[in-house]
């Protein structure tokens, strides 16, 4: 084991408060650190001792390049690496990294997801510093390379990442939460968004997957007979770690650790191979950031390991897949966080008016939010009995439930639930009280006690975008209840009165039940709540003009940047379900025809050989097989053909909506038919001529 200290160790490569006070001027970091605290306007005059105070910092480290890491509309990161050197006249090397350079980068905007917003001809887009979000030191083999957070426009100013809208959003939900807790005589002058994220993962052989080309291309199997043992034991959750998948997350805790990452929490999840890492609360910036790190360090350490690391929400059919649950809260510069009840939340107007905006906020725009997490990925899993239903509900519990329910009654709550002991009959073991609630894994949005979970994020996504969502869309229920109520001369009256509202209004987004079962379906449909189960269908909801409306007027994103983000979704599913299908083709062309091919010529020649020893000798059971095979040989031919003139077809149609619900209601259903033939012929064909390691192989 390699000589590391979480204590001291924690945050070495990160560029903290404690080494800008080593590195800059006083006057210098006491202004940033302010910026950074309070979301003041950044003065740039302090950049150029930033950026020297972090090139000293980097080099006495051992970096010798910089880069400006920025997250484009792919969910993932990107990087363009310069090095501190510059050649003085009379070509004298130097280091030197200005504050210039420490602000605004250049790189081709045109080259990554636009939208449509940029044209190819027009390259010049922007990286700028983000302040917030501290610099760091990222090591790979021995090699540090200085890392700077930075916000990613196009050269008229749209934003073409994650990070901009997020920091927008940030302040607005900041701005509008302390004029509402003005209201209550709240004397912030900053409330933050907080998230603690729960990364989902399965790790894989890596000789495995190096023999799987639809794992390598798409990051899924598209084909695969399911394995004679699965989950259904139910003993890999919480399951001892096996001794090389710990020496695994002992290198992944220490590489994060030393970023400032604060991982906390590591198990065996569900299925088999799957595991899931989660970490500590922070700003929601930072967090998303740090989310980036976490994905990036699992790939990476994975290889080093002899494993592959998959992210994809469903790399296997047969077993739960990946997702990654945002816990999200509301705290205050002086420590208080918003969504805590108390032990009387009956009586706690501040937390049942945040409630039942929050909750407004979520009946308002469910498909908004449902969109917000709509990828290629979710559409394998979302819906099974492992995933968050497509219909957008909250739970709240037992308590809330209670103080709702006299509210929409009688217009208050005189008493809450209270939690009692538990009953263990064993006089040993210490006393233990129930929490005020259960919890509820089938709910897309759970209160937990003092946060709400928002489980429909994808395990490959960026967690910015649904956080975006969620801040905006509460931020303007905040500002709807401050309009009514600061007009109040009796605001506890009045604010009883606003709560009654909002819960009878938007009270039909409030379920306690199973969201997986088919009852729930139904009764969703009764209440009206939208139940948008494709990718395709929910992501118009970004060009329509209540949202464009919303976004706009909060200036987090302008009518530009959210049609961008509609095509550039569109265009994403677009791209991985062709991706797929070609690759699925690919596969069943190149290895599983010859495969089969190769099956009934050996059976062919067993049954031949059997007339020619003795005509009288039973052979029905080859010749069974043979039959079977070829049966399923031709109809995978057929369904081949077909894919391709499905692809062809739709990849043909200009209209990008009309595209893509070609691919959605032609190539995938095409898809699934072929696979069931692959996966016919893997039970048939001999396993040592079989071209692929089998879910057997991959999982156990």
């Amino acid at each position: 084991m390699r000589d590391f200290n979480l204590k001291k160790d924690f945050g070495k490569y990160v560029f903290s408060n404690d080494v800008m006070k080593a590195y800059l001027p006083k006057n210098v970091f006491e202004k940033l650190k302010k910026t950074i605290s309070e979301g003041e306007e950044l003065d740039s005059s302090l950049a150029k001792y930033v950026a020297k105070g972090m090139m000293e910092w980097a080099i006495k480290n051992g970096a010798t390049h910089y880069t400006h890491w920025f997250e484009p509309l792919n969910d993932g990161t990107a990087e363009k690496q310069n090095s501190f050197l510059k050649i003085e006249e009379g070509k004298k090397p130097i280091l030197e990294f200005s504050g210039t350079e420490l602000i605004k980068g250049e790189t081709d905007a045109s080259s990554f997801p636009t939208g449509n917003i940029r044209a190819t001809f027009e390259a010049r887009g922007y990286t700028i510093w983000d302040c917030t979000s501290p610099a760091f030191l990222r090591v790979v083999d021995d090699v540090l390379t200085l890392c700077i957070p930075t916000a990613f426009i196009s050269y008229g100013g749209e934003a073409l990442d994650n990070k901009t809208p997020l920091l927008r959003s940030m302040q607005v939900i900041s701005n509008e939460s302390v004029k509402l807790l003005k209201l209550f005589k709240h004397k912030c002058q900053k409330v933050s968004p907080m998230l603690g994220v729960e990364q989902e993962y399965f790790l894989i052989d890596k000789d495995k997957y190096n023999r799987r080309k639809d794992l390598i291309y798409c990051g899924r199997t598209l084909v695969g007979s399911k394995s004679p043992k699965g989950q259904e034991l139910e003993d890999h959750y919480y399951g001892t770690i096996r001794q090389k998948v710990l020496k695994f997350m002992t290198e992944v805790n220490e590489e994060l650790w030393l970023l400032g990452v604060p991982a906390k929490t590591q198990h065996n999840e569900v299925a088999p191979g799957q595991h899931e890492l989660a970490c500590i609360y922070e700003e929601a910036n930072v967090s998303c950031d740090h989310n980036q790190l976490v994905m990036e360090t699992l790939k990476r350490v994975a290889e080093k390991h002899g494993l592959e690391c998959l992210l994809h929400e469903k790399p296997f059919k047969w077993v739960n897949g990946s997702g990654k649950h945002n816990n999200w809260s509301l705290v205050t510069d002086d420590g208080v966080n918003l969504l805590n009840p108390g032990t009387t939340p009956h009586e706690n107007l501040q937390f049942l008016l945040i409630l039942s905006c929050i909750i407004a906020a979520v009946d308002n725009y469910a498909v908004l939010l449902r969109a917000s997490c709509a990828t290629p990925g979710k559409e394998q899993r979302l819906g099974a009995s492992e995933a968050p239903p497509a219909i957008i509900s909250c739970f709240i519990g037992d308590q809330l439930n209670d103080v709702v329910e006299h509210f929409v009654k009688d217009g208050y709550a005189n008493d809450s639930k209270k939690g009692g002991k538990i009953k263990k009959d064993i006089s040993t073991l210490p006393e233990l009280w129930l929490d005020v609630t259960d919890r509820n894994r089938t709910s897309p949005f759970a209160f937990t006690g003092n946060k709400f979970e928002f489980r429909m994020v994808g395990s490959s996504d960026s967690c910015a975008m649904p956080i975006t969502v969620l801040n905006t869309i509460v931020a303007n229920e905040f500002k709807k209840a401050t309009n009514t109520l600061s007009k109040s001369k009796d605001l506890k009256s009045d604010a009883k009165k606003y709560i009654q509202q909002n819960f009878r209004e938007h009270g039909r987004v409030i379920f306690s039940g199973d969201g997986y079962s088919k009852d729930w379906e139904k009764e969703a449909k009764k209440r009206g709540l939208p139940d948008v189960k494709s990718v395709v269908d929910a992501i118009p909801v970004f060009v329509d003009k209540d949202v464009v409306s919303l976004f706009s007027n909060f200036n987090i994103l302008s009518e530009s940047e959210l049609r961008c983000r509609y095509e550039v979704a569109l265009e994403n599913y677009i791209n991985v379900t062709n991706i797929e299908a070609l690759t699925l083709i690919d596969i069943a062309k190149k290895l599983v025809l010859p495969a089969s091919i190769h099956y009934t010529t050996r059976l062919a020649n067993s049954i031949n050989s059997i007339r020619e020893v003795d005509k009288k000798l039973d052979s029905s059971v080859q010749r069974e097989l043979l039959k079977d095979t070829l049966l399923c040989v031709r109809k995978l031919k057929d369904e081949v053909d077909k894919l391709e003139k499905d692809v062809k077809s739709s990849h043909d149609i200009s209209d990008i909506k009309k595209r893509a619900l070609a691919y959605k209601d032609k190539v995938s259903p095409c898809m699934e038919k072929l696979r069931e033939y692959v996966d016919s012929l893997e039970m048939i064909v001999d396993k040592d001529m079989w071209p692929m390691p089998s879910y057997g192989d991959l999982l156990f």
